[in-house]
């Protein structure tokens, strides 16, 4: 029988979603991540498209959560990026799988997932369910789950703000991932925000009935803006950071908005001097004003 009070109901719907198994080769590559890093890793995240559809050929997602920089990275470089503008991410393979691996500090995800925070694209995807399929100990778990109670609070609440009291979930979810996904200057083609409901209408509704109301945050506006700036920082410093860095970057843009970027080898080795003549390239073609088209045609959807 599930709990009467709402508090205990939330509790118990991230608990079933964050012990939900991966698939064997999934969890063993979650475990040689884990394994890669000692004792610094508190918790290893599975998320995204794969965790909803597993075929062994898509690039899975996996947010790893640690205690300290200096511990996880042992490169100084490499700790200072990521405290000064999380989180660091790089590809990895395992058994034939292949993942995007994004990896920040306890607090700096727990601050992300504040109703103050400016960046919205944290707690906007752990709205979405997750699995922790690694844990170092009991504290890390409790930690980590608290941190994705928040994230469900964060989101609920804008979500409200943004629609009627009397609007129907999937048009309250569907406006919140519109205005997320423009804040982050990240392009989408077709109905994304739609979506990304669709693929747990159960799962978002019963989040809402379970959310407590709150007063309505405020200052969307600084988010937008702030947003934006966030991400095009995080793109430079991932196409810079890693090995194979600038095709990560032209992939994403690929999968997100349906555009092939073609990088010539200068590009691809100097990926900070190239980035601004690409931005305006992709800003002249249209790409993320249609980002923006596409977030209204879902929000007006959604009203409709």
């Amino acid at each position: 029988m599930p709990p009467d009070d709402p508090a205990d109901r939330l509790d118990a719907l991230i608990a079933t979603e964050l012990d939900r198994p991966a698939p064997p080769r999934v969890a063993a590559f979650a475990r040689s991540l884990a394994e890669a890093h000692g004792d610094s890793v508190l918790g290893v995240l599975f998320y995204g498209s794969c965790r909803r559809h597993f075929d062994g050929e898509g690039l899975l997602d996996f947010y790893i959560v640690y205690d300290r920089h200096h511990r996880f990275h042992g490169n100084r470089w490499h700790a200072l990026l990521n405290a000064l503008l999380p989180p660091n991410v790089t590809m990895a393979a395992h058994d034939g799988l292949h993942a995007k691996v994004a990896s920040l500090s306890l607090d700096q995800f727990a601050r992300a997932m504040r109703p103050g925070s400016i960046d919205t694209t944290m707690w906007a995807r752990f709205t979405q369910p997750a699995s922790l399929l690694e844990a170092r100990d009991g504290e890390a778990r409790d930690e980590i789950t608290a941190c994705i109670r928040q994230a469900i609070l964060t989101a609920t609440g804008w979500a409200r703000a943004f629609s009627p009291a009397a609007a129907a979930p999937a048009g309250i979810w569907q406006r919140l991932f519109a205005h997320t996904y423009a804040a982050e200057l990240r392009p989408e083609r077709g109905n994304r925000p739609s979506e990304v409901y669709d693929a747990a209408p159960t799962w978002f509704d019963a989040l809402l009935a379970a959310s407590p109301s709150a007063a309505s945050p405020h200052g969307w506006a600084w988010r937008r803006s702030g947003g934006k700036v966030l991400n095009v920082l995080r793109l430079a410093k991932a196409a810079f950071t890693f090995e194979g860095g600038a095709d990560y970057v032209a992939w994403k843009l690929e999968r997100h908005a349906g555009v092939r970027l073609e990088l010539d080898a200068w590009q691809r080795r100097h990926p900070l001097l190239a980035g601004p003549a690409v931005l305006w390239r992709l800003w002249r073609g249209g790409v993320f004003s249609a980002s923006r088209r596409s977030g209204r045609r879902d929000q007006s959807a959604a009203e409709t």
